[in-house]
């Protein structure tokens, strides 16, 4: 007798490079653009991948790095700096291409870009670490991939305030007359010429995009939830800078419930709400969420995050989280896209079906390149925001309190004249010019959806309205009709 021999299940294309291209190609149909303009658009147009040494233990070893740049149409060139031992250069020209159609999105003038190198951070000592960061960005300089108005590195995935105070002081030493060395990175320790809210930027972004996907009621009632963020119940995979800050903000000022938080090695969850705040002091103490308590069950594995009871869910990972074998299992109505590239074309489709709506990653998590587009702007200025005004608002509020508690009769208490008559600070404007851009932006893919009704989904209007603004740069240009 013969024996049936079992289907083998359809294998996903996981390579984050051709997943970019996959969106871009999904959202080029909907436009009317010459095709060698979409080609050039579409290409990465160039990756500079080499090797250096740095001694280790009185011993010479040998690390890989990469800068990818993308699309020269503005200028500089903006994208972070990953150091992973799984970077690989298909994932650093994907990641060079969200960048570009990033920027476009939210109307920062940047082009896109991104570096790595392939180190585990969490386990080379911190001596190692700087060698390692310096000697890249000398071989960034010696090859003219950094500079203000060439290419402005930024933190991203391993890398921090640390790391980015190293590679301004590196580049400064060898550009030692140029006045504007500071605005090489962005990403810097305020003290270093960073910017007031750049450490908060892409989770108070993910705030935003959450709060803007649910301001519609009538978008809401398609999603089955209640218009607000106040009482949704969310899920996050990822406790580093975007996850927390996200959690913390969506918390604090959405008053939305944290019910799950996933990390590399698993998951907390409590359908009751975890306290973000005491959840981070734990992390930071024991280095895992692990044994934190207060009535949360231990899941085994980060992607149970995933997968839990929740109305909004917010992947701040990694790329490549929710795919076809498990995107039948998400249970959220709103997914927030902290992380790049979290979600497969294929996910997308059988999430579609489901009604489940994405606020997409060039959009959700842009928060921390427009905060950089303002500290680069800082540091070209050579200016603290607010510094010329402040003292001047002050005094005019303060005035205007004062005539209104002689109209009234009544005086606010202390701290609230403080409040309300304080002038805004640089932290102030950024979060307030963070806030536009975030509500402009989403206002943009909900008129491009308008427009085209053929156009189904937030990520698609995404990508063609970042396209559209990249091939007018182009068309401006005169170099394609």
């Amino acid at each position: 007798m013969s024996q049936a021999v079992a289907e083998s299940p359809v294998k996903e294309d996981l390579n984050f490079n051709h997943i970019v291209s996959d969106l871009f190609d999904r959202a080029a149909r909907h436009l009317q653009l010459d095709e060698g303009l979409l080609g050039q658009i579409k290409a990465c147009n160039n990756l500079y991948s080499f090797h250096f040494p740095v001694k280790v233990d009185g011993k010479l070893r040998m690390y890989q790095g990469w800068r990818a740049e993308h699309s020269h149409h503005r200028k500089p060139l903006k994208g972070g700096i990953r150091y992973s031992l799984h970077v690989d250069e298909q994932e650093v020209m994907a990641l060079a291409a969200l960048m570009t159609y990033k920027c476009a999105l939210v109307n920062v003038p940047f082009g896109g870009s991104k570096g790595a190198v392939k180190v585990d951070p969490w386990h080379t000592p911190v001596e190692v670490l700087e060698r390692i960061t310096r000697r890249y960005a000398f071989e960034l300089a010696h090859k003219g991939f950094i500079g203000p108005g060439i290419n402005v590195p930024a933190p991203d995935m391993g890398t921090g305030e640390r790391e980015m105070a190293w590679i301004a002081d590196t580049y400064a030493a060898i550009h030692h007359d140029d006045l504007n060395a500071m605005a090489c990175v962005t990403g810097k320790p305020v003290s270093q010429g960073g910017i007031a809210g750049r450490r908060e930027a892409t989770g108070r972004g993910v705030y935003y995009a959450t709060r803007e996907a649910l301001a519609d009621e009538a978008d809401c009632r398609r999603m089955g939830l209640e218009p607000g963020v106040e009482g949704q119940r969310v899920s996050i995979q990822g406790f580093g800078n975007v996850g927390y800050h996200g959690a913390s903000i969506l918390q604090n000022e959405g008053r939305a419930k944290i019910v799950a938080i996933g990390e590399y090695n698993g998951t907390l969850y409590n359908p009751e709400g975890i306290d973000v705040e005491a959840l981070w002091k734990h992390r930071v103490k024991t280095g895992y969420i692990q044994g934190y308590g207060h009535g949360c069950r231990e899941l085994p594995k980060s992607q149970d995050s995933l997968e839990v009871e929740c109305d909004v869910l917010v992947p701040a990972a990694l790329e490549n989280q929710i795919t076809m074998q498990n995107a039948a299992r998400v249970k959220a109505k709103l997914i927030v896209e902290g992380a790049n590239g979290p979600t497969t074309p294929s996910a997308d489709d059988i999430l579609a079906s489901k009604k489940v709506t994405i606020s997409p990653d060039i959009y959700a998590n842009a928060g921390g390149v427009t905060v950089s587009y303002f500290e680069w702007t800082k540091n070209i200025s050579h200016m603290r925001f607010g510094r010329m005004a402040q003292r001047l608002e002050t005094n005019r509020d303060q005035r205007n309190l004062e005539l209104i508690e002689y109209a009234t009769g009544k005086e606010l208490p202390p701290e609230r004249r403080t409040h309300f008559g304080s002038g805004n600070s640089e932290v102030d404007l950024v979060r307030s010019g963070l806030e536009a851009t975030m509500i402009d932006s989403f206002a943009e893919m909900k008129a491009a959806m308008k427009g085209d009704p053929t156009i189904k989904d937030l990520r698609t209007a995404a990508y063609v309205v970042a396209i559209g603004k990249v091939a007018k740069s182009y068309q401006e240009l005169g170099i394609f009709p």
